[in-house]
């Protein structure tokens, strides 16, 4: 490959990319700046937390009820070997409520109600919708991408408690019923080592922050798609994977900054 075109290729990456920043920053400016009047509207706000958690629960309540399966058990297989099948609650609840609810949910969300407000979005764009909004003197950003913004900033902590719930429920089902630990040493150790604020607040402070970055990505991603379905479609595919990347990278920063005491 000729050097000066990679010198070039990767200075246009670079350039592409600063641009997209400023632009996603620029997006997320307009949102909290418009949020004041939106919010005085609160019915399109519960609208949206309804229309978005009623796409993701089903799919985030199976899940974890599978993720607390199989946690029951490897869990159980691992405490086994130093005779502490006891801590299998505490290993569940910690396992689920610090790291895998608020991750796990994160990413379901953006496979989910994540492409879904980028296709809406997108296609609004693409039939014209916005662009009608704006001749009749209603501001896009106010009455599309606010309520929908707060919707899943909202949705998500909820989200993350339910998959946190259910997957402790699956561990306890795994645990107790099939494998017949001490269901009083199960709960009690749960109990006694989980901490209400350095793990259950931290895990919901780390869903509201992957909250705010997967539902601003897939707003960004559907607001600047091109207007065309192939469009449409690429804007989808990279608010999956955006999405994922994200949160995979929030989640090890807040992670070190949480629990590195």
């Amino acid at each position: 490959m000729n050097p000066v075109k990679g010198i070039r290729a990767t200075g246009a990456w670079v350039v592409d990319f600063i641009f997209g920043l400023g632009a996603f920053a620029r997006l997320l400016g307009l949102v909290l700046l418009r949020s004041g009047a939106a919010l005085r509207r609160p019915g399109l706000v519960s609208q949206q937390v309804h229309f978005i958690g009623n796409y993701s629960l089903i799919i985030i309540a199976v899940s974890g009820l599978f993720v607390g399966f199989v946690l029951g058990l490897q869990g159980y297989y691992t405490l086994n070997r130093y005779g502490s099948e006891e801590a299998l609650g505490l290993l569940v609840a910690l396992s689920l409520v610090r790291e895998l609810g608020p991750v796990v949910t994160a990413l379901l969300f953006a496979g989910r109600a994540g492409t879904s407000l980028t296709a809406e979005i997108g296609l609004m764009k693409a039939g014209e919708q916005l662009a009608a909004m704006e001749v009749m003197a209603v501001d896009p950003v106010r009455r599309v991408l606010v309520p929908r913004f707060w919707g899943g900033v909202i949705a998500m902590p909820i989200l993350a408690a339910v998959f946190s719930m259910v997957g402790i429920i699956g561990g306890w089902v795994v645990g107790v019923l099939l494998i017949g630990i001490d269901p009083g040493a199960f709960w009690s150790q749960m109990q006694s080592g989980v901490d209400v604020f350095k793990d259950v607040a931290n895990g919901v402070f780390k869903s509201l922050i992957f909250g705010i970055a997967v539902t601003l990505i897939a707003l960004y991603e559907g607001w600047n798609a091109r207007p065309t379905p192939e469009g449409v479609a690429k804007a989808t595919t990279r608010t999956v994977v955006s999405g994922a990347l994200v949160v995979l990278g929030l989640d090890f920063l807040l992670t070190a900054l949480m629990f590195s005491n």
